[in-house]
């Protein structure tokens, strides 16, 4: 069994220095249970690479949180149904060790966490929480996150868990996930952060066309115009929704779904009268193009 060394501080700049790679189950099991031995915590940043800002603000967050950082990058094979994206998702290896030099402790790269032989039979489900807003079109899709990322909480044995909010309806899944099946881990989720011109941080935004980016703008700007309404007194989830789809539809977006959603449990809301979460996905680029999510916290 392979052996790691977790002691030492930060570098004289403040940052880490550099992180150990690993590569198997293995190593990553042996690397997190020597930090526990050393009386320190693990915290835990998913991603399926290709990372940006966003990214790197949750790398930040778990270094305030736990005494070290682990960093998993994988391309979940189990959240793709076929014929969606996985092919031609995002993927820069090289880039992610270099963006997480100096930020983290570990990066766990495996080359698969599922059978080689597609033998994998068993999934975890939040029935409720994963039926509505993405789950509508992308039946398989929660099932595939809350399993691997018990396969990770497994795997790395974390003390904190570090998710972005931005996949709101995931982050609910998680939490969930660790209450019901007794997961001794801290999930934190972190605000939503945004490009300068206000799109939503994702690996997915290197792939819109200038005009589909213009076009997508429309999204976080119909968003902010409901959060305003919202605080202004309006109440009409139904007639609020109508206009963020009729905005987005005009920027050439094509609506998968906008919805009004208790920020709870994710259930539709015809009157805002409690903490509501306004969720969005759209297309840009026609058949085959730029899935985009957004979302937007707002209180009456």
């Amino acid at each position: 069994m392979a052996k790691f060394v977790t002691s030492g501080g930060a570098a004289e700049d403040g940052k880490k220095p550099d992180p150990t790679i690993l590569r198997s189950k293995e190593e990553m099991r042996s690397w997190s249970r020597a930090c526990r031995q050393d009386g320190k915590t693990v915290a835990l940043v998913p991603t399926m690479g290709y990372l940006h800002d966003g990214h790197l603000s949750l790398v930040r967050c778990a270094a305030t949180r736990g005494d070290k950082v682990v960093v998993s990058v994988y391309v979940n094979e189990g959240q793709f149904a076929p014929g969606e994206d996985l092919d031609v998702y995002p993927r820069d290896p090289k880039g992610d060790l270099a963006k997480l030099a100096g930020l983290c402790d570990a990066i766990f790269m495996p080359e698969a966490l599922y059978s080689s032989d597609d033998s994998h039979q068993t999934w975890i489900e939040a029935q409720h929480l994963q039926q509505p807003l993405c789950g509508g079109s992308r039946p398989i899709f929660f099932r595939g996150v809350a399993t691997v990322v018990a396969k990770l909480f497994n795997i790395v044995e974390p003390d904190i868990a570090v998710f972005g909010k931005k996949d709101y309806q995931q982050w609910l899944i998680v939490r969930r996930m660790v209450q019901d099946l007794d997961f001794p881990v801290e999930v934190v989720g972190m605000p939503l952060l945004r490009e300068e011109d206000g799109l939503a941080m994702s690996s997915r935004n290197v792939r819109l066309s200038a005009e589909d980016r213009t076009g997508a703008l429309s999204i976080s700007r119909g968003l902010t115009k409901m959060k305003d309404a919202v605080q202004q007194g309006a109440k009409d989830a139904i007639t609020l929704r109508q206009q963020l789809v009729d905005e987005i539809s005009l920027s050439g977006g094509d609506v998968d779904y906008v919805e009004v959603v208790d920020a709870r449990d994710l259930q539709t809301v015809k009157t805002i009268e409690q903490d509501v979460v306004v969720a969005v996905a759209a297309r840009y680029g026609g058949v085959g193009g730029v899935r985009l999510i957004d979302n937007m916290e707002m209180s009456p």
